[in-house]
């Protein structure tokens, strides 16, 4: 596998912490012990998350483009509309942003909170459009791109969550190989790695990325989209597409893919009573928040999983935090009283 021969433009601090979440642990019965690898702390760039990481593969491109504006889309509270925002400014680029209507969510603060309002300091320029969900390529995401094109601007195409970008799934084929030299100063290695699944490309580079020491079915995606037919599909076509780039030396299957769908109810967004009762039990466990649309699911995912016996007695489980939580100021009325 060779990941050197990519370029790679600086915007993290460096590798991400691992944390043990020793009190999560012991309430769960103590027979599997959890850590955490702190993605949401791994830049200075508007709170940072895990599209920084992919992005630090995408920028060189964009620079040798010789783009001056880089154009991606989310919906409203997007973690990765603000990240891409936060590293046009860093690197001196403009940054127009679509923001469809992804959640049905009516917060009265919802458009005014949170990454939207971060995106909008950082200069971006800012579309809403009212279209729902749908993790493929976006009508409105494409008029935007002809739209800078025909107002004298050399756009650079950002996908949803840079996912089905060509670049898209290095960055996690580089988190896998920074969690194996963290494995070796350790002195153990992780059975099971939970990680939150909607656009892809996060969990299909860190399949390809475990696959090289025989993990790839180690890595348990949480879906968070509600659509996960497709949202499969996609990881599978990402994770296969990194994998030739990277010279992988196998091939990645359909069964390399686990995909767990049951926490993504009731809707893509829309936190559930479990959701919400995960993400307190977090909080006040470890005094590690996490957010109601990815993280706040994949948590409740683990916790589930954890209790229902899924891992077997002894496993070391590393949950990917992934970002997201500036997403909970969107939704302040649910959680007024904590």
């Amino acid at each position: 596998m060779n990941l050197n021969k990519f370029e790679k433009y600086p915007l993290t601090f460096g590798p991400t912490p691992i944390e043990t979440l020793p009190r999560l642990s012991a309430h769960l019965g103590g027979d599997v012990e959890l850590f955490a690898k702190r993605e949401d702390c791994n830049s200075g760039l508007a709170f940072g998350g895990n599209k920084v990481r992919k992005m630090e593969y995408i920028i060189p491109d964009a620079i040798k483009s010789g783009a001056d504006t880089l154009v991606t889309i989310g919906g409203v509270q997007s973690n990765h509309t603000r990240q891409v925002a936060a590293i046009a400014a860093k690197i001196g680029m403009k940054c127009r942003l679509v923001q469809e209507s992804w959640v049905p969510f009516n917060d009265a603060v919802y458009d005014r909170v949170g990454n939207i309002l971060m995106s909008r300091v950082l200069g971006a320029q800012i579309e809403l459009v009212d279209e729902g969900f749908d993790i493929g390529i976006r009508e409105s995401w494409e008029n935007a791109i002809a739209d800078v094109k025909a107002k004298g601007g050399v756009p650079y195409a950002i996908p949803a969550g840079a996912s089905v970008h060509k670049y898209g799934g290095l960055g996690f084929v580089g988190f896998a190989e920074e969690v194996r030299a963290q494995e070796a100063e350790l002195g153990f290695k992780f059975d099971y790695i939970v990680v939150c699944t909607v656009t892809g490309s996060t969990h299909a580079g860190m399949l390809v990325g475990f696959a090289a020491d025989g993990r790839a079915r180690q890595v348990i995606g949480i879906d968070a989209s509600a659509t996960p037919d497709q949202t499969r599909a996609q990881v599978l076509d990402i994770a296969q597409k990194t994998a030739n780039l990277v010279e992988l030396g196998q091939d990645i299957v359909n069964d390399d893919v686990v995909l767990i769908e049951d926490y993504a109810y009731p809707l893509y967004g829309v936190p559930s009573k479990e959701t919400n009762e995960a993400m307190r039990l977090c909080a006040r466990m470890e005094g590690m928040m996490t957010d109601p649309v990815y993280e706040g699911k994949s948590m409740q995912g683990m916790i589930d999983l954890v209790k229902k016996g899924y891992f077997p007695k002894g496993s070391k489980v590393l949950y990917a935090h992934l970002g997201g939580v500036p997403a909970i100021n969107g939704y302040s009325y649910l959680y007024r009283n904590g």
